[in-house]
């Protein structure tokens, strides 16, 4: 057993292993020559999130999914470079819209160039990422299309809040699902399609992406409140410190207001007010880490693994969907 990519995820086949592990340092040199340029300076900003590391958990799925086809066709090594250089773009757009500070344990690009360089840098991404897609064929071009007007159609509700009615949770569900479920269905999408699976494998893996993907914002909505900076790469708190409705703050906020609690109603007004202050973020952050919501949102995130795991029932057994199943017991891990 060897112990490979994100999250520590064993793998019990050496050809598997062979497999992942070449592909994965494919991925990995691909995403370098992708950010190169002619300015030495754009070269540095597009590769600054590349070289603080990351899981590539979107590779990973691209590669297992491959696993189900030919794993060594042409297509699967750039499809994945695709997938996570539009992630790797999302993030510096994210970090300019969240004004964070560090990311992957590093200074985020905008703390160390400023707002327009970062976003810029995304923008310089996303282009490379089509100029790879334009090789792949329309169908992949149109397939990415789909996910990144999701992507961004999910980002843009997260803004607007849910309309008059929407309960606050299905409305942030919806939003995860556009945000990051997307992305992750289509790295599943890609390796089964690119390695050239069956349709019926594509669809059953395109699904498992998207309810993977949705469990793993939802564990990393548990790690913004439960985790330290040094375990989750950015600064606890993060998302609260920016007012961003993650699924303990929503599950907190309908328990205040269905019971009524003196102590949730005091934690409530805390988080409406000034969480620039140090100590008022440290307050809510420690309270929170206490609070039932924060134990209703890991359970959330079992649930959506959960079901991710039961759309890989009708594949065929073997090393590669076990490692997907693993993958859904990792993400959960990351909650606990």
């Amino acid at each position: 057993m060897t112990v490979v990519g994100p999250f520590g995820l064993s793998v019990r086949d050496q050809a598997l292993e062979a497999d992942v592990q070449t592909g994965l340092a494919a991925v990995e040199a691909g995403l370098l020559d992708a950010t190169k340029s002619e300015v030495p300076f754009i070269t540095e900003a597009a590769q600054h999130l590349i070289r603080a590391g990351g899981k590539r958990f979107r590779p990973l799925i691209v590669m297992l999914a491959a696993q189900f086809g030919d794993p060594y066709a042409p297509g699967v090594v750039p499809s994945a470079v695709v997938v996570e250089l539009t992630h790797l773009a999302t993030l510096y757009h994210d970090d300019v819209m969240d004004e964070a500070d560090v990311r992957r344990g590093v200074d985020s690009a905008n703390a160390r160039w400023g707002n327009s360089v970062a976003v810029l840098t995304g923008d310089f991404l996303f282009a490379r990422a089509s100029h790879i897609l334009a090789d792949l064929g329309p169908e992949a071009v149109r397939i990415q299309a789909e996910a990144f007007e999701r992507l961004v159609t999910g980002q843009i509700l997260e803004t607007a809040g849910p309309r008059d009615g929407r309960d606050p949770v299905d409305h942030y569900l919806d939003v995860l699902s556009g945000k990051t479920g997307s992305l992750v269905a289509v790295s599943g999408r890609f390796g089964a399609m690119m390695s050239g699976a069956e349709e019926s494998v594509v669809d059953i893996l395109t699904q498992y992406g998207e309810r993977l993907g949705t469990a793993f914002q939802l564990a990393d909505d548990v790690l913004d409140i439960a985790s330290d900076s040094h375990e989750s790469g950015k600064t606890p708190g993060t998302d609260l410190r920016e007012g961003i409705p993650t699924l303990p703050v929503l599950h907190l906020r309908a328990q205040a207001a269905r019971e009524g609690r003196p102590e949730d109603l005091e934690l409530v007004a805390l988080l409406d007010g000034d969480l620039s202050d140090d100590a008022r973020h440290a307050e809510v952050l420690r309270r929170l880490r206490v609070h039932p919501a924060l134990e209703q949102a890991r359970r959330d995130t079992v649930r959506y693994a959960e079901e991710a795991r039961a759309t890989l029932a009708p594949l065929p057994s073997g090393y590669a969907k076990s490692a997907l199943e693993e993958l859904c017991d990792a993400v959960v891990h990351r909650a606990g």
